[in-house]
């Protein structure tokens, strides 16, 4: 796949093996490590608690990590220097918190791709395509899966890189 560049956008359904392909290329970057995490605690769900703690020990201790599900802009604000790649793990999970928020989506995503164009360092953005499968039952299921795909448009335009991710193997679309 080669060095990362400014700003790299990896889709894939679940457990296609896109965080572990974008842990793998923060690692050969050569470049220290901010990984923010966009997933909800819910410390009432074991389960998920479960999850968590699997990423979390398959990443390197030395990593720094930011915990942030809902103001991914305001984690990334100041982050941005050439010797530091950034690895946002995920934006379906941040546009879900958005959502229950109530928050104005498209408002996010447009002021996400902004600063993105002007990004200045490496940044590595994980993401679900949804909508590869069944249409969503519920109204609010359809919403998620149409705001998905034009959040991972938004950003795909934007993007300087785009891979699809299937069974652990990376397709270059961009």
């Amino acid at each position: 796949m080669g060095a990362v560049v400014p700003v790299t956008l990896l889709l894939g359904g679940a457990r296609s093996g896109k965080s572990r392909l974008a842990e793998k290329l923060a690692k050969e970057s050569g470049k220290a490590v901010c990984y923010i995490a966009t997933a909800p605690r819910y410390e009432e769900d074991a389960e998920w608690q479960s999850r968590i703690i699997k990423h979390q020990q398959q990443r390197p201790q030395h990593w720094q990590v930011i915990e942030e599900p809902l103001d991914l802009l305001g984690a990334l604000d100041g982050k941005q220097h050439q010797n530091e790649l950034i690895l946002v793990d995920c934006l379906t999970l941040w546009l879900s918190n958005l959502m229950f928020a109530e928050k104005d989506v498209m408002a996010e995503v447009d002021n996400l791709c902004k600063m993105l164009t002007a990004y200045a360092g490496d940044v590595v953005l994980v993401s679900n395509e949804v909508g590869m499968g069944l249409v969503a039952e519920s109204s609010l299921g359809r919403q998620f899966c149409d705001e998905q795909g034009r959040l991972n448009q938004a950003v795909a335009e934007v993007a300087d890189r785009v891979f699809f991710v299937a069974a652990g193997l990376p397709l270059t679309l961009k």
